[in-house]
């Protein structure tokens, strides 16, 4: 069964279900990607808030929940920050959400008080307190996500679409859930670039990756973007590039603010940007090699669910799970025959280990870890087609689930639908 280019180039080669697809389109709206944030103890960040009672509890941090409407993460954050004057660093998030979404998560605030947070409402982006607390939010605390998904415009008639769903959710309870992919938001849809940007950075080619991140264009994203990109790519004229950049090209600008008065340094133009969206780089490339090591895993039919012999393992919920590597400068490769897999992927790639320690910029080195191989698609409940929103003539297909932290559902719904084209069925 193909599978599209651009998943390829993220490292996803293979699918683990045989059934054919539904196919249809995500994100028509935000509103058909909603996401609720779930915690360790139990607290779910509400898009709609329930009956919100006076804040109780004790402490420096106020917790919130941030509900965003088609707006990155790091953005939300800032424009929080922006809006009640201090410094983003005093805001804290356990996880990053879908974009071009609907989502509610949790957030902290220090030294903040209800009323202030609660006059932040625009049109994408709303706060509501909690409580106050003594611990800050962090990525520790985060139990998964809870996502409610339509897929509209599926063309198929309607028993064959509910043929397709039940064998293809069949398959996954076989297998014991999804393979573990890490999905096409983690390196970009319209612009798969994320990973190539931290090859560049780890291999010590910084002009490369600055230019990778500036001036690569790509056909799916905005054509004023796109030229500007181009034109760029042609001149490298960084001070000129400032006056057509487009304003919504956020980080860009940043870098290029500083490239247009230092020309030549471009560590500190990566200085100019986010940490955490710096540490994505870096992030990204593990994950692509994670996502090849898995993918050639499946290829050769080996188990995903058990470990062999002395291959890593993860527990969860008191059952050993099978675990490959994110590589890093403190995380080898695997043992026996999935070793091989690996050395042979990172000998194609021109890596090492020690590649992941970035001295000039020591806060996104990574020493690497783990990550089970499969991962478990929880209350996994696919309704029955109904007539589409968009067009009287197709369906709509509904479905909910939740998955651990970390894992994406994009990756489930890609083995649902097999689209042709990721970026243009809104994956």
């Amino acid at each position: 069964m193909n599978v599209p280019r651009l998943e390829k180039e993220i490292g996803i080669e293979v699918y683990a279900t045989r059934t054919e697809g539904i196919g249809g389109k995500l994100r028509q709206i935000p509103e058909d990607f909603m996401v609720e944030e779930v915690l360790l103890n139990g607290s779910k960040a509400s898009i709609e808030p329930h009956n919100i009672a006076s804040i109780t509890g004790h402490g420096r941090y106020l917790i919130c929940v941030l509900v965003k409407r088609n707006m990155d993460t790091f953005q939300a954050v800032q424009t929080i920050a922006n809006r009640l004057g201090v410094n983003s660093e005093r805001i804290q998030i356990a996880g990053i959400k879908d974009a071009k979404a609907l989502t509610a998560q949790h957030i902290s605030i220090s030294r903040m008080l209800p009323e202030q947070v609660t006059q932040i409402k625009t049109d994408n982006l709303w706060l509501y307190p909690l409580q106050f607390s003594n611990e800050k939010i962090h990525s520790g605390m985060l139990f998964g996500n809870q996502f409610h998904i339509n897929i509209e415009g599926v063309y198929h008639p309607t028993s064959t679409i509910t043929k397709r769903l039940e064998n293809t959710t069949q398959e996954l309870l076989k297998l014991g859930g999804c393979p573990n992919f890490f999905g096409h938001q983690r390196f970009g849809t319209k612009r798969a670039i994320t990973h190539i940007v931290g090859k560049h950075i780890l291999l010590d080619e910084w002009e490369k990756a600055a230019l990778t991140f500036l001036a690569e264009p790509s056909p799916y994203e905005h054509p004023e973007s796109r030229q500007a990109r181009q034109k760029l790519l042609e001149t490298q004229n960084y001070r000129e590039a400032l006056s057509y950049f487009p304003s919504r090209l956020v980080y860009e600008r940043q870098m290029l603010v500083h490239l247009a008065k230092q020309q030549r340094d471009f560590v500190g133009a990566f200085h100019r940007l986010p940490k955490k969206l710096c540490q994505l780089f870096t992030q990204a490339y593990q994950s692509y090699l994670f996502n090849r090591f898995l993918s050639q895993r499946i290829k050769d039919d080996m188990p995903l669910r058990k470990p062999i012999k002395e291959e890593y393992k993860l527990t969860l919920n008191d059952e050993d799970y099978l675990a490959l590597p994110l590589i890093g400068y403190k995380q080898g490769v695997s043992t026996g025959k999935q070793g091989k897999i690996e050395k042979r992927i990172l000998e194609e790639e021109g890596v090492s280990l020690q590649n992941f320690k970035v001295s000039v910029m020591p806060e996104i080195s990574s020493k690497g870890g783990l990550r089970t191989a499969l991962t478990q698609v929880i209350d996994l409940n696919v309704r029955k087609p109904s007539t589409s929103n968009v067009e009287r003539s197709r369906r709509t297909v509904n479905m909910s689930f939740s998955l651990r932290k970390g894992s994406y559902a994009t990756v489930v719904l890609r083995e649902f639908m097999k689209p042709k084209n990721a970026a243009k069925a809104g994956f």
